[in-house]
């Protein structure tokens, strides 16, 4: 009999607890989890290097904005980050995982992006992408009349893009809060299930002898 009062008195104690205990629980679980991860993540750094796209003689802005548009798609292609590999000394796998491109309707000029846990590996394999990029524009410069050029190369970053332990922390911090609330507005609903719920009753001994006796 001990032993089945064991998870009524565990119930009941949690029951007794603050509504608040179980968002403030959240908040601090989330907060160790989010800040541990911020610390055992390894920092990465973001290098990005500018190339813009250059009318030529039978074209004019428009063409080479709408040049620089596909070129941004193209980047990130074998075609191109199989001669970018060379110079950036690190196999295709890694500069389609690690780059990304982004251009502008505005402008006719292509960003190419690269992320790495080393900050020189991360320029590296920007400039190297930006340069098989004008490379390849150039082979085609005669059927396209648009060439791209070096805007600006990327420089070694001197900061980690990646966020912080103190970051990261915060976040897990109001994940954990919100799911902690969420706890909070399911309990009550749950609580009022069971004590609508009747309980079975069990006739006492003197009640059923004395149903007995009168059979």
């Amino acid at each position: 009999m001990t032993e089945n009062h064991v998870p009524h008195r565990r119930t009941s104690r949690l029951r007794a607890l603050p509504p608040w205990s179980l968002v403030a629980a959240g908040v601090l679980a989330g907060g160790l989890l989010g800040g541990g991860y911020g610390v055992l993540k390894a920092p990465e750094y973001t290098a990005t290097s500018y190339v813009v796209a250059v009318p030529g003689e039978r074209t004019d802005t428009a063409t080479a904005l709408g040049f620089a548009q596909a070129y941004g798609r193209v980047a990130t292609q074998v075609a191109v980050l199989g001669d970018a590999q060379v110079w950036a000394g690190v196999p295709v796998r890694t500069l389609r995982d690690s780059v990304r491109t982004a251009t502008s309707p505005d402008a006719p000029m292509v960003a190419v992006s690269a992320t790495s846990v080393r900050p020189d590996q991360a320029a590296d394999m920007a400039n190297a992408v930006a340069r098989a990029l004008i490379r390849h524009a150039d082979a085609v410069k005669a059927d396209t009349h648009v060439g791209l050029l070096q805007f600006s190369r990327a420089g070694k970053p001197s900061a980690p893009a990646s966020p912080s332990a103190a970051v990261t922390g915060l976040v897990g911090a109001s994940a954990g809060g919100l799911l902690g609330a969420l706890a909070l507005l399911v309990r009550p609903r749950r609580r009022a299930a069971e004590e609508i719920t009747p309980s079975p009753t069990v006739p006492g001994p003197a009640v059923a002898a004395d149903a007995h006796g009168q059979l």
